[in-house]
């Protein structure tokens, strides 16, 4: 009795084992994005509203610039690297899928009285010939340059459009992300910095004490980005490299998606269909 008694419970164990087997839940897919702090913030709020349509996916979005995204992307890190910028000649080997736009301003607190700055008095406050306020119409107070590290498309475009090469640039802070730039600023009445627009019109009017200065004759805006009348504006794009399948195929495509236009415009970035 015994023996038959050891067998009937290893048969209920082994019963029990195969109901809780068909009661596991499926396993979890995962999604990992890294690059631009640009991008990041809107990349999360995507992964949320993705996730609660698929609920056994979780994307994982990590910031590093948009080097950092490229290289990623191409060494299969990341299934998806995040620039905020279009790829370069010595990136035609990747494959990059736009889903927003957005411009970089130059931004200054709102205590400093300076309303607008030439090309030329940037590139001399960058390069360190104009070091004082006083000399481009403002208060007798030195100025504090702001520059992007290494690795930062808002540093290339910065340099890009302004024809500087970062090594002549006379820098007393190097920030990495958006909001390292923002909070210099804000805490700093006598810094001068450049930034996404889209970050720093949402911090604007939310009470953060910061201007956004536009460059030329345009103004800096998300209006002026999605009007197409802005020099200093940008893709965000999505890189892989390889034509995306699965799931990396659907997260691109849901960011694409006019579904998602709203989340984009809370971020204060513009979606593909608007920009013109």
């Amino acid at each position: 009795m015994k023996k038959y008694g050891l067998v009937y419970v290893l048969f209920l164990l082994s019963l029990m084992g195969i109901v809780l087997s068909g009661c596991k839940k499926e396993e979890t897919e995962k999604l990992t994005l890294t690059g631009s702090s640009t991008i990041a913030p809107l990349a999360m709020e995507l992964g949320r509203a993705f996730e609660k349509i698929y609920p056994n996916v979780r994307v994982d979005v990590q910031t590093g610039g948009s080097s950092r995204g490229v290289a990623d992307a191409r060494s299969g890190l990341a299934d998806i690297g995040m620039a905020s910028r279009s790829l370069k000649t010595t990136e035609n080997d990747l494959l990059s899928h736009t889903i927003a736009y957005d411009g970089i301003t130059l931004i200054l607190h709102t205590k400093n009285p300076i309303e607008t700055l030439t090309d030329e008095q940037v590139v001399s406050i960058y390069q360190g010939s104009i070091e004082n306020w006083q000399q481009v119409g403002g208060l007798n107070q030195p100025i504090t340059v702001v520059n992007k590290a290494e690795g930062r498309s808002t540093l290339e475009l910065f340099l890009k459009y302004f024809k500087l090469n970062n090594r002549d640039i006379k820098a007393d802070v190097v920030i990495g992300d958006n909001q390292q730039g923002i909070k210099t600023i804000s805490g700093n009445p006598w810094a001068i910095a450049y930034v996404s627009i889209g970050a720093a019109e949402y911090e604007e009017q939310h009470g953060t004490a910061i201007k956004l200065l536009g460059v030329g004759d345009a103004i800096a805006s998300i209006e002026s980005v999605k009007q197409g009348d802005y020099p200093l504006s940008r893709p965000l794009n999505f890189v892989t490299l390889t034509p995306p399948e699965g799931l990396v195929k659907e997260f691109i495509a849901f960011a694409q998606s006019p579904q998602v236009s709203s989340i984009i415009e809370q971020q204060y970035f513009i979606p593909v269909d608007a920009h013109e």
